[in-house]
């Protein structure tokens, strides 16, 4: 896929304000500092566009960039920074489980894991939920260029075992820097955007509620 245009839409703070087109969402998800902007201005070509910042923690809200004209690329609350203030980590639990569990137009999540530190208990919570969900979701090794040679296929085979993945080729690694695993990211993300039928065009899967998300990944009690 050819990146021809790709622009800012909208910041989302409550379900109600979601965008009413028709259009594929990719979502992208991942703990606080994983590389998530990097990642999204690599992919699209736009410097800037998603915004890096020194604090982790500091997107709160669900990020619109519309790709080409043709799909939404979602940019979804970082997890797991403790710093964040109370008030703001009590909201992205309800907020990112509620967009996860309806929102009929998402066709996969893209999973970031930082490739220094492999899988934590935030990201196995956060993947048993999208599987709870019925989602599909693509792993991303984020920053791999941070590895030596030597460690890089090793930290993969131990990702893929931590993840319960049956093959370790499924898992991209990707950096910003190099734009290493750019094109395969981009293969994946137009395979799901247009594939002619999702499980969510029919009927959606029952959940028991935001709760889940804000207790387990944002890490509050």
């Amino acid at each position: 896929m050819k990146i021809l245009s790709a622009e800012f839409v909208t910041s989302v703070s409550l379900l109600a304000q979601l965008p009413r087109e028709p259009r594929a969402e990719i979502a992208v998800v991942g703990r606080s500092n994983v590389g998530k902007s990097s990642l999204i201005n690599c992919l699209l070509r736009r410097r800037g566009l998603a915004r890096v910042s020194a604090t982790p923690g500091r997107t709160q809200l669900l990020n619109y960039f519309l790709v080409n004209q043709d799909f939404y690329l979602v940019d979804l609350p970082g997890y797991g920074y403790a710093r964040a203030p109370e008030s703001i980590r009590r909201t992205w639990g309800p907020l990112v489980e509620g967009y996860l569990a309806a929102r009929r137009n998402l066709r996969v999540v893209v999973v970031l894991l930082d490739a220094r530190q492999g899988v934590t208990e935030r990201d196995l919570q956060m993947t048993r939920l999208l599987d709870e969900l019925s989602l599909d979701w693509v792993p991303v090794l984020t920053k791999i260029d941070k590895l030596r040679r030597t460690a890089r296929q090793a930290q993969i085979c131990g990702v893929a075992h931590a993840l319960d993945l049956s093959d370790s080729r499924s898992i991209i690694p990707f950096s910003a820097k190099s734009e290493e695993g750019r094109e395969s990211l981009l293969a994946a993300i137009d395979g799901m955007a247009h594939k002619r039928f999702h499980p969510r065009d029919s009927a959606l899967t029952p959940t028991s509620g935001p709760a889940r998300l804000g207790t387990a990944v944002t890490g509050r009690s």
